[in-house]
């Protein structure tokens, strides 16, 4: 159950808080993985490159940074849940990029409903209304105005659309009476959860314990015979004729009080 768990949600092998350097880390490369995500995509939608306001970049972010997860060690579960909140946040950054476009250098001008078109959203309850609408000049928009257009919306009427003067972002519908916009608040839970869940799989990917390393063996050489060091309080022997003497045994005092060690002769 311990390699289970281990293996799922980390090893964790620390006592009490995390180290704070840990806890660095794990900010630090959540931050850095939600910046890499978001800013890109911006920056895309700010300077009119569809190749990174479309999104494609977060994404890219986003498996790298549960690619370094996993490189820590965090557990499959944590990587998995990385790398889920990491594409949601790359697939939402495109929709508030172009409002925070919009909201930035936006205008507002009136324009005018040609059709109105009942649809549903993708639960499949509730409804949503689509107007064809045309500027001053009688030019259509390219897309059509769900924001502002309802039940009530007939061919005719005028509708206020936000649109960029530069072109780099589609129009949008305003709604009568709605505050000034905030589109990256919505990206703020997104944000807030990535981070948390990075920093919790790089403090879980803390581990104490490596790997067993090879025993040691201290090889000493006696008079030429290599032998292996006996552990304390054991002692060794060498045959001499067919007969084992311990190794130290004194076998004739030597001139000078010394002690002589019998040693097996070859045969």
């Amino acid at each position: 159950m311990g390699h289970l768990r281990t293996s799922v949600w980390g090893p964790a092998e620390f006592v009490g808080l995390p180290p704070w350097w840990l806890v660095g880390e794990g900010l630090l490369a959540g931050l850095l993985g939600a910046a890499a995500i978001i800013g890109p995509t911006l920056y895309g939608a700010w300077t009119g490159r569809p190749a990174l306001a479309d999104g494609e970049s977060g994404l890219v972010c986003a498996a790298a940074l549960a690619l370094y997860v996993a490189l820590t060690g965090a557990g499959r579960a944590l990587v998995g849940i990385v790398a889920l909140l990491g594409v949601c946040l790359a697939l939402q950054t495109p929709q508030a990029a172009a409002g925070v476009v919009l909201a930035e250098r936006g205008r507002v001008q009136s324009v005018v409903v040609t059709s109105v078109d009942e649809g549903r959203l993708p639960d499949g309850v509730h409804e949503r209304y689509l107007c064809t609408v045309t500027d001053a000049d009688g030019i259509p928009l390219k897309v059509r105005i769900w924001r502002g257009c309802g039940r009530a919306t007939r061919p005719g009427d005028a509708l206020s659309v936000r649109y960029d003067p530069e072109g780099r972002v589609r129009p949008r519908g305003v709604r009568t009476g709605d505050a000034a916009p905030r589109p990256l608040r919505d990206l703020a839970p997104w944000t807030a959860t990535l981070v948390t869940s990075s920093l919790v799989a790089v403090v879980r990917s803390f581990r104490l314990s490596g790997p067993p390393a090879p025993a040691n063996r201290d090889v000493t050489r006696r008079r030429g015979h290599p032998t292996v060091a006996e552990p304390d309080g054991a002692a060794g022997t060498f045959g001499v004729a067919g007969t084992e003497v311990p190794v130290g045994t004194p076998s004739a005092e030597t001139p000078g009080g010394g002690v002589r060690t019998t040693m097996g002769t070859p045969d």
